[in-house]
């Protein structure tokens, strides 16, 4: 395992864990909403062991990056681009979850020549896609603000527990960061209220296009991204993996940290061992 360290480099906070001697190739990870890259500690360090340098971003207002308002699904693409400029990286594999999956699909769709490999979890990439309540109150004007602006460490503390027993206290104190100021709190619901999936109707077809190694890791049990969205991407991207975690649910990650960590290493180990397809 290799130690995960927290770094930062123009303005972008990030996790990284680095391979002892030359990588085979760079992880880069997106978190999704309300997490942050702490949620990919065990992954950075998996994958590191593994031989992979591994990376993770704070996206713009979460974790220890601060907000950069409009928090727009726009900006946040253009956070992730900056982010791989400012480190030199040239091809990745590009893990997303949650948010991180509407994020950072598009903005591989958008950067094609960047991504050697797509690692796809307990998210959406489609047109026809339906908000939970939860995301269409905060999409509401009024509504939203009235949510946020009541949302109380203590109740943040009690709902992340009611999501999934892995979110210890460590955890729920790294993912309140986003609510500890105004700015991170309306960057919320910008991010929200810019989430519009008709947005993704250019994008049908391009990611099979990319034509890339590619795994569907899921939690069975999603109440918010049910398992038919992995057996859509996998009807999206025929050649694509698939890996089902039975008992875990959309935040598969902290509900089974080491299943998924050996899940993303297998695969990077695949990978890696066809060189025609290695980043």
């Amino acid at each position: 395992m290799g130690a995960v360290e927290l770094r930062r480099v123009d303005g972008i906070a990030y996790r990284e864990a680095a391979p002892d001697g030359a990588a085979a190739g760079t992880l880069v990870c997106l978190h999704g909403f309300p997490e942050s890259s702490f949620m990919w500690r065990e992954v950075l360090a998996a994958a590191a062991g593994a031989r992979w340098r591994a990376l993770a971003p704070d996206l713009a207002g979460f974790g220890d990056s601060p907000p950069s308002r409009p928090g727009t699904w726009e900006r946040q693409m253009e956070h992730v681009e900056r982010f791989r400029r400012a480190l030199g990286l040239e091809r990745v594999v590009l893990a997303v979850h949650d948010w991180g999956g509407l994020i950072g699909l598009r903005w591989a769709c958008e950067h094609p020549d960047a991504v050697g490999g797509l690692i796809v979890s307990n998210t959406g990439f489609f047109p026809d896609g339906r908000w939970h309540d939860m995301a269409r109150t905060l999409r509401t004007p009024g509504e939203g603000e009235r949510l946020i602006a009541g949302l109380e460490r203590e109740a943040f503390r009690s709902l992340m527990r009611s999501l999934s027993p892995g979110f210890g206290n460590d955890a729920i104190a790294e993912y309140w960061k986003a609510f500890e100021s105004e700015e991170g709190r309306r960057g919320v619901l910008d991010l929200y209220r810019s989430g519009d999936f008709a947005k993704l109707a250019p994008y049908r077809g391009r990611l099979a296009a990319l034509a890339v190694p590619t795994l569907v890791l899921w939690g069975a049990r999603d109440p918010f991204a049910p398992l038919a969205g992995a057996h859509r991407f996998r009807k999206e991207i025929p050649h694509a993996e698939l890996a089902v975690v039975e008992g875990a649910g959309h935040f598969v990650f902290a509900d089974a940290p080491e299943r998924c960590a050996r899940e993303v290493v297998a695969f990077l180990e695949r990978l890696a061992s066809s060189p025609a397809a290695s980043p």
